[in-house]
């Protein structure tokens, strides 16, 4: 069963509570989405380590439920 895009959203934003978050259905399936996450958080992490507590607030979902996710993540300007 796919997730539903306010679905990612929550959860994103539950983990992450100042998040600005963006969700974008790339085909149109429930299956494929991309994410624009902007976050105070985000501070003085790699690149790697900001997806990794986005990859968390899903939890373990990224191949299941969630088969596909594009990720870009930023600091609040």
């Amino acid at each position: 069963m796919a997730m539903a895009a306010d679905q990612i959203e929550a959860m994103i934003r539950a983990a992450l509570p100042d998040a600005e978050v963006t969700i974008t259905d790339l085909a149109g399936d429930g299956d494929h989405y991309a994410a624009h996450v902007v976050s105070a958080a985000f501070a003085g992490k790699s690149r790697v380590a900001q997806h990794q507590l986005v990859y968390k607030a899903l939890g373990g979902r990224m191949g299941g439920e969630l088969h596909a996710l594009q990720l870009t993540t930023a600091l609040p300007t």
